[in-house]
């Protein structure tokens, strides 16, 4: 551990969705482990999530008014340059006054300014990209930046390949410890029966809804599984209407799941979308997987995240359109098959990076400050 005259400044830009916002959590915590004197400082929108998460991890935050360009003509587009100058001044005045050591851009529209101004300023800049498409902001910063620590091999290409470090995607460090008793005791569930998880996101997938409806039947009766469907908040009221529970003793219908280190624990099979943060903890688990990218994405960069692990023989891979029609043959080909189901998470395991956080800290730690010691 280190012991230094000025404390050591980190300034971290990361918003937008949580696939940008946590990944950068638990980066700074990782690097508050190793460094507990540091001071960690985010930079991030009044309007999206970080305004809220980042606080409540403990960390400040610092305001840039910044939003996206559409690709098609709306007002909002009009003040865009607006936008643009007033985030650089932003982003020039919070460098100055926090006068980190390096800066690290988790992606997000506010990773934008604040990169750039970092380069400028000559402050070390370090990326880290969850997937394996990169974001425009991203494959913009990749030139200026010192090191890019990426999540998927197929990333490599958009950036300068010498300064590429596959690391992996930063988890939470809780995902890893869950209990399937436990999980099992909470839904009243057998934990020695197989266990389907169906997962739309937080919003919910009304894709994956559909095709739950029309697929309900065999899954519970006929393959006899247990299963816990997350259909999202919007969609709980419309799906409790359709869905007669008291008839499928053995599911769970719900519109979030609050302890996910268990229920990931008690699920054999998982069903979901395939943004990086929910692919990186599935990988770091060994879980089975069957994927179904949401296509409403930059870039597409959920079916380039879901082919990855698909060419490794991790998962699956359902497109939305054949979901309805695939859906329960592909369930049981995978769960009611035990050795495809090991073989499946035993690849999935060997691509995961459970201590990608730490792996990322310590690098950084090293290359950006030369007090550091990680071994004392």
């Amino acid at each position: 551990m280190t012991h230094q005259k000025h404390p050591y400044k980190v300034l971290i830009a990361a918003g937008g969705t949580g696939g940008h916002i946590f990944p950068a959590i638990a980066i700074a915590d990782a690097i508050k482990r190793q460094l507990p004197t540091c001071d960690i400082t985010f930079a991030g929108t009044r309007s999206h999530l970080e305004w809220t998460v980042v606080p409540k991890a403990g960390y400040p935050i610092k305001p840039i008014w910044i939003s996206g360009f559409q690709r098609k003509f709306t007002l909002a587009n009009l003040l865009f340059p607006i936008k643009l100058i007033v985030s650089l001044i932003q982003s020039m005045i919070i460098i100055s006054k926090v006068n980190p050591n390096v800066v690290i851009c988790c992606g997000g529209y506010v990773s934008g300014p604040i990169g750039r101004i970092a380069a400028l300023m000559g402050r070390p800049l370090m990326l880290q990209e969850q997937n394996s498409y990169p974001g425009v902001t991203n494959r913009l910063l990749g030139k200026k930046s010192h090191t890019i620590f990426t999540a998927f091999s197929e990333a490599a290409k958009y950036f300068p390949i010498k300064k590429v470090k596959l690391f992996g995607n930063p988890i939470r460090s809780d995902i890893l410890n869950g209990n399937r008793q436990a999980a099992a005791s909470a839904y009243n569930f057998n934990p020695t029966r197989k266990t389907l998880l169906i997962m739309g996101g937080s919003g919910g997938a009304a894709s994956l809804n559909q095709a739950m409806l029309r697929n309900l039947e065999y899954l519970h009766n006929e393959l006899h599984l247990q299963i816990i469907w997350q259909c999202g908040k919007r969609y709980l009221g419309e799906m409790t209407m359709k869905v007669d529970q008291s008839k499928y003793p053995d599911l769970h219908l719900v519109s979030f799941l609050d302890s996910m280190p268990d229920v990931y624990a008690l699920a054999d099979l998982v069903v979901c979308r395939s943004g990086a943060g929910t692919i990186s903890e599935l990988l770091a688990l060994g879980k089975p997987s069957i994927l179904v990218p949401s296509h409403n994405v930059a870039g597409n960069h959920q079916y380039h995240n879901a082919e990855s692990v698909v060419n490794n023989g991790g998962a699956m891979l359902i497109e939305d359109h054949q979901l309805e029609e695939q859906l329960a043959k592909s369930i049981a080909s995978v769960i009611s098959d035990p050795k495809k189901l090991l073989d499946m998470g035993q690849r999935a395991l060997s691509m995961g990076h459970p201590d990608a956080a730490n792996h990322i800290a310590l690098e950084i730690l090293e290359l950006t400050n030369p007090d550091f010691n990680s071994k004392s």
